[in-house]
């Protein structure tokens, strides 16, 4: 699967038709909360992950992995779970993203991204 950089808003269509291409029924994707872009498409969050690092210049403190579900509804269609998000140093201690305050700006430029 190729892995996109999403810098402007996309249509929910668009979406679908990346996790089409996914051998699962959602897309990872990782988010970067300071850049207000993401990268979608890619196998492991980890690949996404190294991809905006180095074509975006993204600070790994700032990129939080998450899988995105077109037939769920509500905030259901958001799973915040991903190995690259166990970060003692930040205290967040799981895959799952814990702070608050960061899951909603993810969903903000998510929501923001894909309309």
């Amino acid at each position: 699967m190729e892995i996109r950089i999403i810098k402007s808003p996309i249509k929910k269509a668009e979406l679908q038709k990346i996790i089409e291409e996914a051998p699962w029924d959602f897309v990872k994707a990782v988010v970067d909360i300071e850049k207000n872009i993401m990268a979608i498409g890619g196998e492991f969050h980890a690949d996404e992950e190294a991809l905006l690092i180095e074509q975006e210049a993204s600070q790994r403190n700032n990129l939080w992995g998450v899988n995105l579900y077109l037939h769920r509804s509500g905030d259901d269609w958001i799973e915040f779970d991903s190995l690259i998000n166990i970060r003692p140093s930040q205290g967040n201690r799981s895959m799952n993203v814990e702070n608050e305050q960061v899951r909603e700006q993810i969903k903000k430029i998510i929501c923001s991204l894909i309309l």
